[in-house]
């Protein structure tokens, strides 16, 4: 049984990684270290002694109220991650690192390459391209990889995300509710598209390359809430609040899947309305 190390498992994406990881056979140790403090982390690392390692911890919320936190978290608390992989007696097999999509920032090319250049556009897009360009030079060291996740959403989402955010309105059938710009076009992916595309990388994904984890399908919020009006038969006053709709805003991210599915296969087509009927059945 291969020993799996996961950052971030209780994290959204940790908690429905973690479950699919155990159903697959690894064993898992569910990494919880201070990833700003090196001598904790090298501690857990030696503990843990993988064979593969998962890196998923990280602060993903663009309006984090807090700029170096995503530097200290992201860039420095992955090469701290890596430094003490380093310094195991026996190097894991395969280490995935989470970057993102939204490194990508507002290009005219759609769907979006690997090969598009990175233009990213808030400190959550510039702290994930360091931390690839800093972690491609372990490359030499370490068997790691890339994954740029595009938009994805299930149950344990925390609201600050759009998603739940709209999924729990209509859950509690308020009346109105607020929103920032409903025409920006996104994917809105199921969390278990992605841990399955995760769970396949590991087995297949070369040393040093770059994989979108996407759909290539996007959707604007007005189809987001239209759905759920279908799903609930119920209606809500939607409001634009100029607050929410943020500077630099991402107005389509849509990713091309080619190079994903040559490597590990077509994935199954997770449809949309499934996820929120999904997300509406869960406590």
């Amino acid at each position: 049984m291969l020993r799996m190390l996961i950052t971030g498992a209780d994290g959204f994406t940790g908690m429905h990684f973690v479950k699919q990881a155990r159903d697959a056979g690894y064993d898992v140790f569910a990494f919880n270290a201070d990833l700003t403090n090196p001598q904790a982390v090298q501690a857990q690392v030696d503990t843990a002694a993988p064979d593969v390692v998962v890196h998923l911890a990280g602060i993903s919320f663009v309006g984090h109220d807090k700029p170096s936190a995503f530097y200290d978290v992201n860039v420095i608390g992955t090469l701290n991650l890596l430094d003490a992989l380093l310094k195991l007696p026996r190097k894991p097999k395969r280490v995935l690192l989470a970057s993102s999509a939204n490194v990508y920032g507002n290009c005219e090319q759609s769907p979006i390459s690997e090969m598009q250049a990175p233009a990213p556009i808030n400190n959550y897009a510039m702290s994930k391209l360091a931390m690839e360009y800093l972690a491609m030079t372990y490359v030499d060291r370490l068997p790691l990889f890339f994954v740029r996740p595009f938009n994805y959403t299930g149950p344990g989402q925390v609201e600050s995300f759009v998603i739940p955010k709209i999924v729990s309105h209509f859950k509690r059938r308020v009346t109105t509710m607020e929103l920032g710009n409903l025409t920006v076009e996104r994917e809105y992916n199921d969390v278990r598209m992605v841990t399955d595309a995760y769970l396949k990388l590991l087995e297949k994904a070369a040393v040093g390359e770059i994989y979108n984890i996407c759909s290539g399908k996007t959707y604007t919020l007005h189809h987001v809430i239209d759905t759920l009006v279908e799903l609930t038969g119920y209606q809500i006053d939607v409001v634009v609040n100029p607050a929410f709709v943020r500077a630099n805003e991402l107005h389509r991210l849509c990713g091309d899947a080619s190079k994903l599915h040559k490597t590990i296969g077509t994935h199954d087509p997770f449809v949309l309305q499934n996820t929120l009927r999904w997300m509406l059945e869960s406590s």
